[in-house]
């Protein structure tokens, strides 16, 4: 992989006379395979390297970021073609991310940035207080992880950043699975994360993802609003997120339910520490066939969440992913007293707002259950998303009153 930085001039790459152009000078930040000349020269690029986009007619369009060997051959990184790509240039986008977040919370616990819609396309970073958790998610990011993490501890007062090279986006790339730190020492324990009045235990170096579900944080707001004095099931629960945000908010119950061990201690310990242990109570198993058997046992609950992992992570799982929703939803509403609120999530790209609706109600209503809905969320306001790019809006969360 080709070092990073490396200084101009940088070599040029192409557009096919088919590929439009405009959609790229009007803010679409990435370039296919099938609209880029790939000749040899191009091929031999290194992954990761940068070069001048140019329009079929040999103009010069933007820096990009490229990758022969990805369906992205090219991302786009500055519109200026004369820019110049290196730490000060990541510490800029670092700089005018902070400033975003630093106005949306109180205290330093967000995503600091969310890839192309911050201007570090593949780049996402969560902070935990001092500790930062990078996730290079394309071959340029991942040759310049250690300019990053520099112009991290330099831009924000982060101290440590851990490297979380895991997930399926980093197949797509060409790039392996890895774990390190690349500054500072490793935490010895989770990580205490306060939000929405609930205290969360993030292990930042053997959990999901990073180790916290932030785009969740709005929507776990809302549905703890409903649940004042409410029992609540918090299926797909990993650390407690729907279930401690509503037993901050006074529900008299919350049953967490995940197929880890591991997420289910962590949420133990964070409902410890939020001083609602005494309200809380955990079950390991099948998300399937926990809630089969909650309605075998006469379980019922006015508060019902359903938050799973992306039952449709491409357009080829499509299909089966809506039937998964579907099937969840039918499982589900039996579960939901007379007048309660039933919440569903899809973090799915390939399942759009209207499929994931659709495939909720139908399940609702196999269940023999009816009810409308009263509000629809998105990820949170520290998850922006570019208008261009549709695919940054994953993330759907739908409260039915049934």
């Amino acid at each position: 992989m080709t070092p990073f930085p490396h200084l101009p001039p940088y070599p040029t790459v192409r557009l096919l006379p088919k590929a439009d152009a405009r959609a790229i000078r009007h803010g679409f930040p990435w370039v296919f395979a099938n609209e880029m000349v790939l000749d040899r020269r191009t091929k031999k690029l290194a992954p990761g390297s940068l070069a001048i986009l140019e329009d079929a007619e040999r103009r010069p369009m933007a820096v990009v970021t490229v990758n022969p060997e990805s369906k992205i051959a090219a991302r786009v990184l500055d519109r200026d073609p004369e820019a110049v790509i290196d730490g000060d240039w990541i510490a800029e986008k670092l700089i005018r991310a902070l400033r975003h977040r630093e106005a949306l919370f109180d205290a330093p616990f967000y995503r600091l940035v969310h890839a192309e819609a911050d201007g570090l396309p593949g780049v996402v970073i969560d902070r935990f207080g001092d500790i930062a958790v990078l996730q290079p998610n394309a071959a340029w990011a991942d040759a310049g992880a250690e300019t990053i993490a520099d112009a991290l501890l330099a831009a924000t007062g982060i101290r440590r950043v851990v490297l979380n090279g895991s997930g399926r986006a980093r197949g797509l790339e060409g790039l392996g699975e890895e774990l390190r730190m690349l500054r500072g020492d490793a935490p010895e324990a989770p990580v205490e994360v306060p939000m929405n009045g609930a205290v969360y235990m993030a292990d930042l170096m053997g959990g999901q993802k990073t180790g916290l579900f932030y785009d969740q944080r709005p929507n776990h707001a809302f549905a703890a609003g409903l649940a004042k004095d409410a029992r609540v099931l918090d299926v797909f629960s990993h650390v407690g997120g729907f279930g401690l945000a509503a037993l901050a908010q006074g529900a008299a119950s919350a049953l967490a339910v995940d197929g880890s061990a591991p997420a289910l201690d962590l949420a133990r310990k964070g409902a410890e520490a939020s001083g609602v242990a005494d309200r809380f109570e955990t079950r390991q198993g099948d998300a399937f066939d926990t809630l089969a058997a909650l309605d075998k046992e006469g379980r019922r609950f006015e508060v019902v969440v359903c938050d799973p992992p992306a039952f449709a992570p491409s357009k080829s799982a499509l299909e089966p992913g809506l039937r998964a929703y579907e099937r969840i939803a039918r499982l589900a509403a039996p579960l939901v007293e007379e007048g309660g609120y039933l919440v569903l999530c899809s973090c799915s790209h390939a399942a759009d707002l209207s499929k994931f609706r659709a495939a909720s109600a139908r399940g609702i209503g196999k269940a023999g259950r009816k009810g409308a809905i009263c509000y629809t969320g998105f990820a949170g306001a520290d998850h922006p998303v570019l208008p261009q790019l549709a695919e940054g809006g994953y993330l759907k969360a739908l409260v039915f009153r049934l």
